[in-house]
């Protein structure tokens, strides 16, 4: 069924083509009537020759202009074109004998000067034929912009859907991880009857506070981070006692430095999950400074024998993903051994207008 706003639409536009030709008809009237008295001769004139140059002009911008301009078929355009200025100036000759037989009955005098000549009728119904292809070419080009435009938009949108699909992911990969790691912990010290039992579990809980509802959010400030790595290592000196020996350096950061949650701790995790006990203890170093908004995070832990592989750790690949989903082009990440140590150094640019955000 016809919607009444198609039916609006197409009267609409069919108005304004009559205004449209209306205006020209006024037009060819004014051109072909200079130094002329005689208005019955003019406007006959003008009249005959508008079918030409609403044909020719139709047949531009409707049928040269969509089939062989748009789609870049140059060699057909050139021939068809042809085509149309041989047939309409056929029409156009025919438009001035019209006048010199019918309208002036041979006497080239009685012609308005301006119609006696092909080359001034030539070229006022081509300017018209101009005009109008200059903006059927116009119309094109804004319609197709808006088009690419629009399927730009809707390819980023979907961009963004899959990079909030991988990101919700990666974070559900670390989630179970992350309390494995830390439920371990605390069983272990259920089973000692440890009267650090309760504090351990205060600091369990403000890590699950924070894991439950602070990691959804885009940022958070890095010193919430900061706190939760240092409760976490908190838990960690009660579950290893002396055979830990760790040492931290956390530069005081302003309350304005924002990071993604959950982004430095897995760092951590691995860190005391892979690190290997040497001469009685288990060795961790970190630290943290904050200059000109890149953050430069540091950790090393002890190690007996290099792996073969630095990228094998679990975990590390789902790191480096979400670092890439969340950071692109933003952090450098290096991982490296020696016969000591395990180490990870990540330099990350804090500037939230250079960063994915969901």
């Amino acid at each position: 069924m016809i919607s009444k706003r198609f039916i609006f639409k197409k009267l609409l536009q069919i108005t304004l083509h009559i205004l449209f030709w209306t205006g020209v008809l006024f037009f060819y009237t004014l051109f072909f009537g200079y130094e002329s008295d005689n208005f019955n001769y003019v406007f006959s004139f003008s009249a005959f020759l508008m079918p030409v140059t609403i044909t020719t002009t139709y047949v531009v911008i409707y049928y040269l202009i969509p089939k062989y301009v748009l789609s870049k078929k140059y060699g057909y355009l050139i021939l068809y074109s042809i085509y149309t200025i041989v047939l309409s100036t056929y029409f156009i000759i025919i438009s001035i004998f019209y006048g010199l037989i019918f309208l002036s009955e041979f006497k080239s005098d009685g012609m308005a000067p301006m119609s006696k000549s092909l080359l001034f009728v030539l070229i006022a119904v081509y300017i018209i034929v101009a005009l109008v292809s200059a903006f059927s070419l116009v119309k094109h080009n804004y319609k197709s912009s808006a088009a690419n435009q629009e399927l730009q938009r809707k390819i980023l949108e979907a961009q963004l859907k899959l990079k909030e699909q991988e990101l919700h992911y990666l974070k559900m990969q670390i989630h179970p991880h992350f309390l494995f790691n830390t439920l371990n912990t605390m069983y272990g010290f259920a089973l000692k009857k440890s009267d650090e039992t309760p504090e351990m579990i205060l600091k369990l809980s403000n890590l699950l506070d924070y894991l439950l509802y602070q990691v959804d959010k885009p940022f958070v400030a890095l010193k919430e981070e900061l706190a939760h790595i240092k409760d976490y290592v908190a838990l960690e000196k009660m579950r290893f006692g002396d055979n830990l020996e760790i040492l931290t350096n956390f530069e005081e950061v302003n309350e304005s430095i924002d990071v993604a949650p959950m982004l430095l701790i897995p760092f951590v995790e691995n860190s005391f999950k892979h690190g290997q006990i040497k001469n009685q203890k288990l060795s961790i170093v970190m630290d943290l400074k904050h200059e000109n908004n890149v953050i430069e995070f540091n950790i090393k832990n002890s190690i007996l024998n290099p792996p073969k592989n630095t990228q094998d750790r679990i975990g590390l690949s789902n790191i480096k993903k979400r670092l890439s989903t969340l950071y692109p082009n933003n952090y450098e990440l290096q991982i490296s051994t020696n016969e000591n140590w395990y180490m990870i150094k990540l330099k990350l640019n804090t500037i939230k207008e250079q960063i994915y955000e969901i």
